[in-house]
């Protein structure tokens, strides 16, 4: 008997976006303490077209064939043995680190994922996962922001620094954020106190003793970013690393992570998402056959927002 089969979009080898291929795939089986999800909407990340070029295979290498993406909306389509929190017709949302996302179906485990909030669509949801937890680590497990304290968030307009400003808002925080001036309006529409202008300004010429730097670009940016911060800030970072010396030097710790699915971070975002205290926005929506003119517009470095791709 052959195994089922679904649309997927898979990389057989590291390369440019020419390598996706949208095609059929085998459909995942639940297995004890899984559900298996149909979905509806699949989330883009910078991450996605980092794995597929190969430049982070030294620590996260990929069996290939793969099926990128971790960010996912859609219906429980059947449970696995020993799932009893959900079942078949529950919409969810949620992510996985095994990948997968860019499919009709994808297996995860019951902790990865989340009710859909009633007063959010299915596209809004399936752009939750990996820039809002990201997020919200960073503001809160990694930066540790108090109610009164400053924090300067770079790429403020993009899909972490999106989330990062509405939390560091709700937190009690003073934010000040960094975009172009085209993202201005949106940018203040998140709720920050001070826009500073990249194009335009050296934020380190606006900004000082900040006590948190919230940085999603890399390169010179966080090490420029250790002289906006007083001695005993946090410079939280995850593209890239400043000169860990010249933090030294300052007083200043780093804070360099990635993303991992917590309950507490899922459930928190879930509830604040919930109460319509913090908005998502989609800026591109793309068919899954699509997924490569999706990755070429979110390598271009100047998404607001988020890129999704419509599953079904």
């Amino acid at each position: 008997m052959m195994s089922e089969t679904m649309k997927a979009v898979r990389i057989h080898e590291y390369g440019g976006p020419e390598v996706l291929r949208y095609e059929d795939a085998p459909k995942p089986v639940a297995g004890p303490g899984q559900l298996l999800i149909r979905v509806a909407v699949a989330g883009v990340n910078p991450v996605d077209w980092k794995l597929r070029q190969g430049i982070m295979q030294s620590f996260w290498p990929l069996t290939l064939p793969a099926t990128l993406g971790a960010d996912f909306a859609g219906t429980v389509e059947a449970v696995g043995a020993n799932v009893s929190a959900w079942k078949s017709g529950d919409v969810v949302w949620g992510g996985s680190s095994e990948l997968g996302g860019y499919a009709e179906y994808i297996v995860v485990s019951e902790a990865a994922i989340a009710a859909k909030p009633d007063n959010i669509s299915l596209k809004e949801a399936g752009g939750l996962y990996s820039v809002a937890l990201t997020a919200w680590q960073g503001v809160h497990d990694h930066g540790r922001l108090q109610p009164g304290q400053t924090i300067l968030i770079h790429a403020a307009a993009g899909g972490v620094g999106m989330f990062a400003v509405q939390f560091a808002k709700e937190a009690g925080a003073h934010v000040i954020g960094t975009a172009s001036a085209k993202n201005e309006a949106f940018v203040r529409s998140l709720g920050v106190d001070s826009f500073i202008d990249y194009t335009s300004t050296r934020f380190e010429d606006a900004v000082q003793n900040a006590d948190v730097v919230f940085d999603t670009v890399g390169g010179d940016t966080g090490t420029r970013s250790l002289a906006v911060l007083k001695s005993g800030g946090i410079l939280v970072c995850i593209a890239g690393e400043p000169d860990r010396a010249e933090a030294a030097r300052r007083g200043v710790t780093v804070e360099h992570f990635s993303m991992t699915l917590t309950p507490e971070s899922l459930r928190a975002v879930s509830e604040l998402v919930a109460s319509g205290k913090v908005t998502t926005f989609i800026s591109e929506t793309f068919p899954l056959s699509e997924a490569r003119a999706a990755q070429e517009a979110s390598e271009t470095g100047r998404t607001r927002g988020k890129i999704v791709l419509q599953v079904e």
